[in-house]
């Protein structure tokens, strides 16, 4: 089980009250919201090793080059300016959560795993494509659906409509829901654009006419030559706007598609028993940051399931 960690820990934030705090009195909401997903995840889909994917570069420069307006709305204000690094907006009872996420994530033996100058999508992009066994895909990025594999048994469990109504997407499921393969879905993303990712997209296409032309000419390459070719029967107002946005088209199959290739350090990511030098963490980050039954259920159902 890959998690796309940042994107369930801000679900988590913004699911939790804020009011939920430590003995201390800080934040922890997003801490414990975090903890009842993996204890929930654990329980339905009974994985046998979890991995914390994580955003060692939110935003990387590479992807920004090619792009420039890639995620610019989620920069920071004070560090909008020209010349300061790009630092992701977060709200600030948030931020001082993240550390007690690491700290409570690598207690429970979940390792956390990321790549410098990359995104955590890339991280389960390599990981999904080199597993040699099933890999369930937790995250409410729909970039990801590109790596949906019956081939390889990977499949994505989709939070973007909640943990209540959680989706699990194949092949089939997928296709029912877009209109296009796994294997067309970066394509089809690139013609379609996407706003909370700041790619702009081809103006004027939306997701059925994207669906509509993959399903005609296969792919964006295929796509981009029949609109370049008199004879190929193309509406005219498509074809034009397919020609219109050449250079976006160049670029953007790069930043959209998840990088599969990395090289990662080594981890060991087995569900197994607590140390004892684990579990006096896991007494120790329960007491000090008050995580109550969150913890005890995220320590319970790890455990049962090294038992069975």
């Amino acid at each position: 089980m890959l998690l796309d960690t940042a994107a369930l820990y801000f679900r988590a934030f913004y699911g939790v009250p804020d009011t939920v705090r430590s003995p201390g009195g800080a934040p922890v909401n997003a801490v414990r919201g975090l903890l009842d997903m993996i204890a929930r995840l654990a329980t339905e889909f009974e994985p046998t090793e979890i991995v914390a994917c994580w955003d060692n570069d939110w935003r990387p420069q590479w992807r920004v080059d090619l792009i420039p307006t890639y995620k610019t709305h989620r920069v920071a204000a004070e560090a909008a300016t020209d010349g300061d690094p790009a630092i992701e907006s977060v709200p600030d009872l948030l931020t001082p959560q993240v550390p007690v996420i690491r700290e409570v994530l690598g207690a429970l033996g979940i390792p956390i795993v990321g790549a410098a100058r990359h995104e955590a999508d890339d991280v389960i992009g390599t990981l999904a494509s080199h597993a040699s066994i099933p890999v369930d895909i937790v995250t409410g990025d729909r970039d990801l659906f590109q790596l949906v594999d019956d081939s390889r048994q990977v499949r994505v469990i989709y939070t973007g409509r909640g943990m209540s109504r959680l989706e699990i997407l194949t092949d089939a499921s997928l296709t029912e829901k877009t209109g296009v393969s796994p294997a067309q879905y970066a394509d089809f993303a690139v013609l379609r654009g996407d706003a909370s990712d700041g790619l702009p997209g081809v103006a004027g296409v939306g997701e059925k006419t994207a669906a509509t032309l993959l399903a005609s000419w296969g792919s964006l390459d295929g796509i981009v030559v029949a609109a370049a070719d008199p004879g190929a029967v193309m509406g005219a107002s498509v074809r034009a706007k397919i020609v219109a946005a050449a250079d976006y088209l160049t670029v953007a199959p790069t930043v959209v598609r998840v990088v599969r290739d990395l090289n990662l350090p080594a981890f060991d990511a087995r569900i197994r028993s607590s140390t004892p030098d684990q579990v006096a963490a896991l007494d120790r980050l329960a007491t000090d940051w008050g995580l109550g039954a969150s913890m005890t259920r995220a320590r319970e159902v790890l455990h049962r399931r090294v038992s069975h």
